[in-house]
């Protein structure tokens, strides 16, 4: 359904406000599924993760994973972790769109100043927070969204150290109605990602399809091609292909090269139809079937 990405300097606020989101959402809906995944739901601290550029590249890797296995189009998964690379927030947006769902980046735009004081006052009090050295490196390293940037947008701002943050805020309010507003063909203001054929993920079956409608289509051009060469090149009216399956009805020659050409055709248009609708045959029979349709429909009597 949607992938929410939160992001600002350490000790800014997030994850109030991913927590308010959340509740949000489900207070809007009883029947939403609603996910929060951070470190800590990983089971992973703040400091041991980013102690050095090895370890957070591990975590980021780990973040990713858990998102990849977790956004579907039934669910809204809030992404509550610093989210500071311009370049990691690409790579999640990738997958909102793989999954051909709805996108949006929640902001914590907080002074450094504040979140040192934030983080330095969890220290006293022996609450999870950064060390001083590495609070200062993710500080200097954090790359603030840009709305321009497609992996940036739509973007909601909340300013933690001037508003509270609560479920009512008007920021939360915005990021709900667009999170759960309902699309259709008039909607301009929600969008939702639209997987490409390089993101699709392949689909799998017990058979080898695409093996199966290779041999079968090649089956009926090496029928058509026997029956022709038999009736000296003429047109010819229901060629038989097998029990149980359609004839083939051809208003003229047609030779090689062209039988060639509409095998791939077909082939082509059947493998661009599975990525939305059902995965191709996969039985020689039904992939006959379809491809004499197909000849019959092009080139046909």
């Amino acid at each position: 359904m949607a992938l929410v990405v939160m992001c600002g300097q350490p000790c800014s606020g997030k994850s109030a406000a991913a927590a308010c989101l959340a509740a949000a959402l489900r207070t809007s809906s009883t029947d939403l599924i609603v996910r929060i995944i951070d470190e800590s739901s990983l089971h992973l601290g703040r400091n041991d993760s980013y102690k050095d550029m090895v370890v957070e590249k591990n975590l980021r890797g780990v973040l990713r994973s858990e998102v990849d296995r977790s956004v579907s189009r039934d669910s809204i998964i809030i992404v509550d972790s610093l989210n500071n690379i311009k370049g990691y927030r690409y790579e999640l947006w990738c997958l909102a769109r793989a999954s051909g769902v709805r996108y949006c980046v929640l902001f914590c735009d907080t002074e450094v100043d504040h979140c040192r004081e934030w983080n330095d006052n969890r220290q006293e009090k022996g609450e999870p927070a950064y060390g001083s050295n590495i609070f200062e490196d993710l500080v200097r390293r954090f790359e603030n969204p840009d709305r321009r940037n497609r992996w940036d947008s739509p973007l909601f701002e909340l300013f933690p150290s001037r508003d509270e943050i609560v479920e009512s805020a008007p920021v939360i309010a915005e990021a709900v109605s667009y999170l759960t507003k309902k699309v259709d063909s008039k909607t301009r203001d929600v969008k939702v990602l639209q997987p490409t054929i390089a993101t699709q993920t392949v689909r799998t079956t017990e058979a080898n399809s695409l093996y199966e409608m290779d041999k079968a289509t090649q089956e009926v051009v090496n029928a058509i091609v026997e029956a022709q060469s038999c009736g000296l090149g003429l047109a010819m009216n229901k060629i038989s292909i097998g029990p149980n399956l359609p004839n083939i009805n051809l208003q003229r020659s047609v030779g090689l090269p062209e039988l060639r050409s509409l095998r791939r055709t077909f082939i082509k248009l059947a493998g661009q139809y599975s990525l939305s609708g059902p995965p191709p045959p996969t039985d020689a029979d039904s992939a006959k079937r379809m491809f004499v349709d197909y000849l019959n429909r092009e080139v046909g009597a």
